[in-house]
């Protein structure tokens, strides 16, 4: 008996290991198709491209934009499955003198701030933040000691700022108007399953984004 018992317990646990790690990315999102993704948000209602992981008007569109404030780190996904390689454009406005523009990419595409604090599953990228002190990309945790720390630029309220952020191999870059702001190599970059969506995220700063378009590289 104690032999037909080990015989069974680590497939069981092998199991219960790959059950557990699915439970963390959702099943059945589309690829990214080969063309890419665009979004003007000129219509009334999100649809069915996107995953929101707050109150049902927390991310709203209004006026042609995607409209957030005060998410506190529960991220909108997009439920589209990213390439390994890709660039990711959009449009960004603050309208709070904290700037605080943020994106988080290569996440699992549900996942959320369940407290004060919060460990990403992606890299999340701030353009203004603490205050408008700090641009940074940060390999899951903002708070992290090995986040990179970008040029010294300030967002200026009511201004409206062009991203280009590309990830090829293990360098991820973030463009603002034409400008390199940061980069960051990563010798273990995150990807594929768990690892592979596109969020708009926010803690407290009123926000607007405008023509996301998503471009596989290979």
């Amino acid at each position: 008996m104690r032999k037909a018992s080990a015989r069974f317990v680590l497939p069981a646990l092998i199991f219960i290991g790959f059950v557990a790690s699915a439970s963390c990315t959702p099943l059945g999102d589309p690829a990214l198709p080969t063309d890419g993704f665009f979004d003007d948000f000129e219509r009334d209602s999100l649809g069915e491209a996107y995953r929101t992981t707050g109150p049902l008007r927390l991310y709203r569109i209004e006026d042609g934009e995607l409209r957030v404030e005060g998410a506190k780190n529960r991220p909108l996904w997009l439920a589209r499955k990213l390439p390994r390689d890709v660039r990711v454009e959009f449009t960004a406005r603050s309208e709070s003198p904290s700037g605080d523009i943020k994106v988080e990419l290569f996440g699992d595409g549900v996942s959320k701030a369940t407290s004060t604090s919060y460990t990403a599953s992606g890299y999340v990228i701030i353009f203004g933040g603490w205050n408008n002190t700090v641009n940074t990309i940060a390999r899951m945790d903002e708070h992290g000691s090995d986040r990179v720390i970008g040029k010294a630029k300030r967002v200026e309220r009511g201004k409206n700022y062009r991203f280009l952020i590309e990830r090829r191999g293990n360098l991820l870059t973030v463009a603002i108007d034409g400008e390199e702001i940061m980069r960051l190599e990563d010798p273990n970059p995150l990807y594929g399953r768990g690892h592979d969506h596109f969020a708009f995220n926010n803690w407290n700063s009123r926000l607007a984004f405008d023509d996301l378009r998503i471009t596989p590289l290979r």
